[in-house]
């Protein structure tokens, strides 16, 4: 049976998901203050500012999954709980609880602390040290307790098409890595990011938290090692890891066990396809 699906805050990922919902058959709507004025052909698109509950448009009757995925305008607290916290309240309180059965909240591993490099599942107690991942938390504290089937999926660091900034970085010889002690990174290739997310809305039992990340977390320096080489630039100098993220080693064997499948399970080669299209083989 197909899905009548809201995807709130629908940015370059949600047209990615809103793609995949499409091909299966789902009526796919999408909210976003400014719609582009070119976009995937099936989308219903609505204008409206999520932030603010009564300058959201009158919404699609009988939406059946919610997906929230907005982006926030600035990185500080105030514009990540606009849209985060209040944007999910709005948002839900403007749709028909009688039809609508699920809400998938897309989050961040940033609700996670820095554990050394140990291995980080969805049993390990969040612990956020920044207040983005403070904010994440607290909106997915706030959906789980309300009636309706909630699943969150915090998501490793994105990189894909158009999300090459780290590359650009490194040739501009701006990017440090700590080289005395290891400090692991977590990535995850925007459209298995998608991926996850369409694969999670057509289970038919979901568990309430996934993460989402590739299959090879690597420790910082090599992986910007290695992109260092593939971009023709020098490796990057020592120095401390990216700020407000923490070293630590996300598991995805729970959403691998659902039976999703990553088409880039390691970065190293999602990052080659994307630099040196041509070269892929198999």
């Amino acid at each position: 049976m197909s899905e009548r699906v809201l995807l709130a805050g629908c940015g370059d990922l949600g047209e990615r998901v809103a793609r995949r919902l499409l091909a299966r058959g789902d009526a796919v709507f999408a909210l976003r203050r400014h719609p582009p004025a070119h976009s995937i052909d099936g989308i219903t698109w609505l204008a409206g500012d999520m932030t603010q509950a009564d300058r959201l448009p009158p919404m699609p009757p009988d939406i059946t999954q919610l997906v929230h995925l907005p982006t926030p305008g600035a990185r500080d607290e105030a514009a990540y709980r606009a849209v985060f916290v209040d944007g999910l309240r709005h948002v839900m309180a403007a749709l028909e609880p009688a039809s609508l059965k699920q809400v998938l909240f897309v989050s961040s591993s940033a609700v996670y602390s820095e554990n050394g490099g140990g291995g980080v599942d969805e049993d390990t107690p969040p612990d956020p040290p920044g207040f983005n991942g403070a904010v994440l938390l607290e909106a997915e504290r706030w959906l789980a307790a309300q009636p309706v089937a909630g699943i969150a999926l915090r998501l490793a660091g994105l990189y894909g098409p158009g999300r090459l900034q780290l590359i650009d970085r490194l040739r501009a010889g701006l990017a440090r890595v700590p080289r005395t002690q290891t400090h692991w990174a977590n990535r995850i290739h925007v459209e298995d990011a998608a991926a996850a997310i369409a694969h999670l809305l057509a289970l038919d039992d979901p568990q309430p938290v996934y993460l989402g990340v590739d299959d090879m977390p690597l420790p910082i320096d090599v992986l910007y090692d290695h992109l260092a080489a593939l971009a023709g630039a020098p490796p990057p100098a020592d120095g401390p890891g990216p700020a407000g993220i923490g070293s630590k080693r996300l598991r995805n064997a729970r959403l691998r066990a659902s039976g999703w499948v990553p088409q880039w399970p390691d970065a190293r080669e999602g990052y080659a396809a994307l630099m040196h299209p041509t070269d892929r083989s198999g």
